[in-house]
């Protein structure tokens, strides 16, 4: 039988890495983003274009921080909702 706790023990799970889900409004998505980056390369001057990735930098970092913060509130509603469907278990049980 298969074990998620496990699997995440023996670093099988990453919670921070997903696989790529490739679906099209992702993809289409992926393509804007990098259609107007390109156009930000052309309009901007080299300093400004440097600041410019740098404002992505800390973007993709608050992302990051963002996401861990969701996964962290998530995993724990989770375990909270595991622990009440347990103690309705429970009183159906011994009644």
């Amino acid at each position: 039988m298969k074990s998620t706790m496990r699997d995440l023990y023996r670093g099988r799970i990453i919670p921070w890495e997903r696989r790529a889900s490739h679906n099209r409004e992702q993809l289409e998505t992926l393509h804007k983003l990098e259609d107007e980056e390109r156009y930000f390369m052309q309009k901007l001057s080299p300093e400004d274009y440097q600041r410019f990735q740098m404002f992505m930098s800390l973007h993709t970092q608050m992302m990051d921080i963002e996401e861990e913060d969701v996964f962290s509130y998530g995993f724990s509603l989770g375990v909270l909702l595991m622990t009440d469907v347990a103690k309705e278990a429970e009183v159906i049980v011994n009644e």
